[in-house]
């Protein structure tokens, strides 16, 4: 499930690191009607293949994202070309991705550009970039990389400004986010199964035989074609969420020409997209279960105090017989309020977000559990999307190869609703997208980056989009992979603390690799 930024700085970068390489939502049918055209911003001309990047300076992308640019930074775009098929670039045709290199005034002793991806998939690096480059302070990457590298950010083809794929209309959008996460009748299934069908063949209807070329494999190609294009001989990375899997396919695909790659909020390639999605509902479980503990001992910040759990479940259940109105006419249907519940969990300071919004509902207020939910969603108050849900919809099918069957979801819906009663049988449904997934598949590959340097693998304890036993299994696949530890709250660490700060700095500008076994506290 992906997680999208918000709209005041401070928040911003906590927010967009949180896109997680999630499971989808239900899907309701794309009618093709009133899709919102996705803002290309600023785009350099067509690249060459194979050519050195042609940059030019662009301060209106932080412009049009922020509203200023950070002090002392410049800003500069361009493009990549990059083959459709990589399997097959005889063919000429291309993708362009887009790409921003933000320096600063204080750039001494340049390593090289440290290439970023903040997750999704379906999130835009370039988004992230922007945000990060206004400093530590304010959730950013510290002086200390800026000092030291370009950061370079770039969306995946596919994504926001590179030949971006939207096959989803806002009203299919609006649909989606309102619908029961646990529809429990047949009649109520059935409805939702041929809602999701129909939005696949519609995605399959507009882009046909290029879905598969969406995937993360191809992806992680592009990003070697990156490399050369900045210049650098070897590549330095952080990928948060999503753009662990994305990293790890990179030292896979390209181990000798790794030089530092941080992976924060890691993803399993070695389990199935079942396996997967049951680990996400325990994720999501556990981090809910610590924000009720907190809220319980922290009443004065938590008006659904002590029993917040049963607050929430019971405005779930509310909603689905009498739904507050929200400020633009919308219900809060169970839907809404399951997807703001989903988006506080990533960051520990939602929690307290979310309280007030479940309060709220118990005196007909439903403005925060929208806000909660828009932020999520990447809903415009317009009612417009950005394509981070489409994006999202096509990697992630194109990347699985044994999506489960109708018969098989209902059965895991109902199990699961069992062992993770908020959230398991909704992450079950959201298997649903990808039975129905027109497109020819192209898995990524889940073995050692035999040849690569250490890789720094971080984990986050009370993560839950990408639960903390994803980090050691995700290592030792990569078989360089070092284990560092935050005993924190939310989806990421770095740059949380000074302690991963440190650690990850070190590595990144030193090449020193964490003591193993290394823990960093909350605070």
């Amino acid at each position: 499930m992906p997680r999208t930024p918000r709209l005041v700085l401070a928040a911003l970068v906590a927010a967009v690191i949180a896109t997680a390489g999630c499971t989808l939502p239900v899907f309701a049918p794309d009618d093709s009607d009133g899709a919102a055209p996705v803002t290309t911003g600023s785009k350099a001309p067509p690249a060459v293949p194979g050519t050195q990047a042609q940059w030019r300076s662009c301060p209106e992308v932080p412009q049009q994202l922020v509203g200023r640019a950070a002090s002392g930074m410049t800003y500069d775009c361009a493009s990549v070309a990059v083959p459709r098929n990589w399997a097959a670039p005889q063919s000429g045709e291309t993708y362009d991705v887009a790409m921003i290199r933000i320096r600063s005034a204080t750039q001494h002793d340049r390593i090289g550009s440290l290439l970023v991806n903040p997750g999704g998939p379906g999130g835009s690096g370039i988004d992230y970039s922007v945000y990060v480059s206004f400093g530590q302070a304010l959730g950013g990457l510290p002086t200390e990389v800026t000092d030291r590298f370009d950061i370079v950010g770039f969306d995946p083809r596919g994504v926001g400004r590179s030949d971006p794929i939207k096959c989803i209309s806002n009203k299919d959008q609006d649909a989606t986010f309102a619908a029961a996460p646990d529809p429990e009748t047949e009649a109520e299934f059935q409805e939702v199964v041929a809602l999701n069908k129909r939005v696949a063949e519609g995605c399959g209807q507009k882009y046909g035989p290029q879905l598969p070329f969406f995937s993360t494999e191809q992806a992680a190609r592009d990003m070697d074609a990156i490399r050369a294009a900045v210049g650098d001989q070897k590549t330095t990375y952080l990928g948060l969420s999503y753009g662990t899997l994305l990293g790890a396919t990179y030292a896979q695909l390209f181990p000798d020409k790794v030089r530092a790659l941080v992976l924060d909020g890691a993803i399993n390639p070695k389990q199935d997209f079942i396996a997967g999605s049951e680990s996400q509902a325990k994720g999501f479980e556990r981090a809910f279960t610590n924000f009720t503990t907190w809220c319980k001992a922290n009443a004065a910040k938590c008006p659904i105090a002590p029993d917040a759990r049963g607050a929430v479940t019971d405005a779930l259940a509310k909603a689905e017989a009498s739904p507050v109105e929200g400020p633009d006419g919308r219900e809060a249907t169970p839907g809404w309020i399951f997807v703001a519940v989903i988006s506080s969990l990533y960051t520990e300071s939602g929690w307290q977000q979310l309280a007030k919004a479940v309060d709220g509902l118990q005196t007909g207020d439903a403005d925060d559990i929208f806000d909660l939910a828009d932020q999520y969603a990447d809903r415009k108050p317009d009612g417009s999307y950005s394509n981070l849900f489409d994006a999202n919809l096509a990697v992630n099918c194109a990347d699985t190869a044994g999506a489960p069957t109708v018969e098989k979801i209902r059965q895991l819906q109902g199990e699961w609703r069992k062992k993770y009663p908020l959230f398991g049988a909704a992450l079950a449904m959201g298997m649903l997208p990808c039975t129905f997934w027109p497109g020819a598949r192209d898995p990524y590959p889940a073995g050692a980056a035999t040849g690569a340097p250490p890789i720094v693998v971080v984990g986050t304890t009370g993560d839950p989009a990408t639960p903390y036993e994803n980090t050691a299994e995700l290592a030792k696949m990569l078989g360089t992979g070092q284990v560092l530890t935050w005993e924190g709250e939310g989806h990421t660490a770095y740059p949380s603390t000074k302690c991963i700060v440190d650690a990850v700095d070190g590595y990144l500008i030193d090449l020193r690799v964490p003591k193993e076994g290394l823990r960093c506290p909350p605070r």
